[in-house]
């Protein structure tokens, strides 16, 4: 649906699209915009993963946001979700079907999707186009990426030049956890929500490769994938500095 902004709404530059896949980095991401933006909206996509869990969690956790923080809620707009089975089933991985979990020839994770984040950017600037948002914001990282080559900000950068030229727009990329460790990502998330946005990840979010929900005090999952093990290993360092704050700008 096409939405053109009355003089009534936020700026354009005040409305931003979140790609929300419910883990622990897109929960961040989706705070850190609800905390600097006027109107927010999210998006999610349905590219044939193994499981649903983490499409179940996106849910969740826009219901826990919206009850948690009262300030934030006026400022969440609505959710989409596009299907990208058919992009799924042409690049897949162990992701997508049931294969193991190890690096490959090419020296990536089975896990890495090809060209799955540039994908997911092109479809969210055709939907923010639509819907008058100029900010696309994703939990894309260098410092502990999981060998992705579509998580640099050079990638970023190239696309979001490419998007520019080819929808005659002023489309932003922001990626505020671009260059914070896992550990400093809890930290961010308590500086904007306290620790009731700590509980909420640690309950709601889903990041488990396998779609596990074992307990664990870092979170649900399988404990072992690699997934699991980053975000375990980013908590045990953010609990041992004493689960401080980070309260100094993220870098976009």
């Amino acid at each position: 649906m096409t939405i053109t902004p009355t003089d009534a709404d936020p700026p354009m530059n005040d409305r931003v699209l979140v790609l929300f896949s419910g883990g622990q980095d897109s929960t961040a991401c989706l705070a850190w915009a609800l905390d600097r933006y006027a109107w927010v909206e999210t998006v999610g996509f349905d590219y044939g993963q193994r499981h649903s869990v983490e499409l179940q969690a996106r849910r969740t956790l826009r219901r826990s946001i919206a009850a948690a923080f009262p300030a934030w809620r006026g400022r969440l707009g609505p959710d989409h979700r596009i299907n990208l089975r058919s992009f799924g089933a042409v690049a897949a991985s162990a992701l997508t079907e049931d294969r193991a979990i190890e690096m490959t020839e090419r020296g990536l994770p089975s896990t890495f999707v090809p060209g799955r984040n540039l994908v997911f950017l092109v479809y969210a600037a055709a939907l923010a186009d639509r819907r008058g948002l100029t900010g696309l914001i994703g939990g894309m990282c260098e410092t502990d990426f999981s060998g992705y080559p579509d998580c640099r900000r050079e990638t970023l950068d190239a696309l979001q030049t490419a998007l520019n030229l080819g929808m005659e727009r002023d489309f932003r990329i922001e990626t505020p956890l671009m260059r914070l460790t896992k550990a400093q990502t809890w930290g961010l998330a308590k500086s904007l929500g306290g620790e009731a946005l700590i509980d909420l990840t640690v309950r709601d979010s889903h990041t488990c490769y396998t779609g596990e929900r074992t307990p664990h005090d870092w979170g649900a999952g399988c404990g072992v994938c690699p997934a699991c093990d980053l975000r375990a290993r980013g908590w045990r360092e953010w609990v041992a500095a004493g689960r401080p704050d980070r309260p100094d700008e993220p870098t976009p």
